[in-house]
């Protein structure tokens, strides 16, 4: 039996983005402020410096003839950022929050003193988002992590952005065609179809280019962030009318681990309600999700730390669904396999002169092709309510879904002035849907996904980032024997053939 639909995408990008004061690229963020002394005057030339207490890593900036500092093109994470300049005393300010895509503004006023004396703030207030149009809500890792999900899918949260409904219908085509968990994801931002959503991941392209769903559907516990955008978009995002913007979270000079089980099985489940006297049997049902999360410096004892350098990020996750359930269908009876087909009360006539109806509606057995006794296999012999020819076989519907995923991140701090991150992604999916023997559907999926980013800062007002991204998408939805069995060859028809492959 052919499949239904068999597609293989193979999409690489590949971006070099000249980032000034003006432009930010798609995952990283900015800080910019202006620097002023007491009475209110700018101050050119102060030293700012930002640091992320995760990894140590630091860089610099002057503020220029208008007090305006900049530092474009920083990963999402928590920074402080340090002030100096002569004849004014140094300001340290801890706990600033940059998120996805954000454009903050932190203004700083620096009072007359030593640059030894030092002002320590913690904590800042929300930062003005004072410097694009761009409209839109970070969820961040502790919702993502922290709030129930069924399934642990992030794409649940996006209806805490204003703006976004989902959840409803199955959205045609996709459903049909590539099954699955991406075929359920129903999202309308701003009102618009949910065809109409582009997603991407650490900056590159995570968007499945047949219906506009994911490419990769990380792991609640690999993720930093996401940001649903419904407003204006900065140019580096080019379509689409929403934009589901997520970054992967990095490595740290701390090791960071977790390792998960959630498990659900029917022998926990409560007894369904029936309006009969006997209440009805719990149908088999086991749930596993599992996996695992690991980040820190890469470290190999007695030859290389990591330490402020080289970090990691590791995760894995599995799962494995298995249902139970009864399924009714109408089959031939016993007699109509042997060619009796007296229980149907209109004449059968015989093909070759179509004018003469057999005897008693009985097709001579010298008269069945053996194609149409080797499709027999297909059509079991009833097996219960056998005197009628309507819901006269019961099987059970053994439904399994496997699915895995793997991300393997790599952060290193080559300077001050360069560092860079990759990331491979692969994730699989098998799901059989059962029904009359052996006449199920087969879901195959297979993507992986892998990419590379530098960011170089030439001088405090040029920082380049280049980034490339190379997306692979296989995705068949067919008959339950696909892959297993050539039933087309089985059946010996003239002049019919499964023919090639479909690349």
């Amino acid at each position: 039996m052919r499949q239904l639909m068999r597609c293989r995408v193979i999409l690489v990008t590949a971006a070099l983005l000249g980032v000034t004061a003006g432009a930010a690229a798609q995952t990283l963020g900015e800080i910019t402020g202006v620097v002023r002394d007491s009475s209110g005057a700018v101050i050119p030339g102060a030293t700012v410096a930002v640091t992320n207490p995760a990894t140590n890593a630091t860089r610099t900036a002057m503020s220029n003839e208008a007090g305006v500092y900049h530092f474009p093109a920083l990963q999402p994470g928590t920074y402080t950022i340090k002030v100096e300049m002569a004849g004014f005393r140094t300001i340290t300010q801890t706990g600033v929050e940059l998120q996805v895509q954000q454009s903050a503004r932190l203004d700083f006023s620096l009072q007359v003193g030593q640059v030894t004396a030092t002002i320590e703030v913690s904590g800042t207030a929300a930062l003005i988002a004072s410097e694009n149009a761009t409209v839109g809500t970070v969820i961040e890792n502790k919702r993502i992590v922290d709030l129930p999900l069924n399934g642990r899918n992030f794409l649940q949260l996006v209806s805490l952005s204003s703006n976004v409904s989902s959840g409803f219908q199955s959205a045609g085509q996709a459903g049909s065609r590539q099954g699955g968990t991406r075929s359920t994801q129903n999202i309308s931002v701003a009102g618009q179809r949910s065809m109409f959503n582009r997603f991407t991941l650490d900056g590159v392209e995570n968007t499945d280019v047949n219906f506009n769903t994911y490419v990769i559907l990380p792991s609640v516990d690999a993720l930093q962030e996401f940001k649903v955008q419904s407003g204006i978009f900065p140019a580096e995002f080019g379509r689409a009318t929403s934009q589901i913007n997520v970054s992967t979270k990095p490595g740290t000079n701390q090791f960071h681990g977790a390792l998960f089980e959630f498990h659900r099985n029917d022998k926990l489940d409560a007894l369904q309600y029936g309006f009969t006297a006997v209440p009805p049997r719990k149908q088999p049902f086991k749930w596993n999700q599992y996996g695992f999360t690991l980040g820190g410096p890469v470290w190999i004892p007695q030859l290389f730390h990591g330490r402020d350098k080289l970090f990691f990020m590791s995760n894995f996750e599995g799962f494995r669904e298995r249902r139970t359930g009864l399924g009714l269908f109408s089959v031939p009876s016993a007699a109509m396999r042997d060619g009796n087909f007296g229980e149907i009360p209109l004449p059968i006539y015989d093909p070759l002169d179509r004018s003469t109806p057999f005897a008693g509606n009985v097709i001579p057995k010298s008269r069945i092709h053996p194609t149409s006794q080797r499709l027999l296999e297909f059509y079991p012999a009833p097996n219960t309510n056998t005197g009628s020819l309507v819901s006269n076989y019961q099987n059970s519907q053994n439904r399994q879904t496997d699915k895995d995923q793997f991300i393997q991140r790599v952060d290193f701090v080559e300077s001050a002035r360069s560092s860079w991150f990759g990331r491979y992604s692969y994730a699989d999916e098998v799901a059989i849907a059962p029904a009359l023997y052996l006449n199920g559907t087969k879901l195959l999926t297979n993507v992986k996904q892998a990419m590379l980013s530098n960011t170089r800062v030439f001088s405090p007002a040029m920082v380049n980032e280049f980034r490339a991204g190379y997306n692979y998408f296989f995705n068949s939805l067919g008959r339950e024997l696909a892959t297993e069995r050539d039933v087309v060859s089985e059946l010996k028809i003239p002049g019919v053939s499964l023919g090639p492959p479909i690349a």
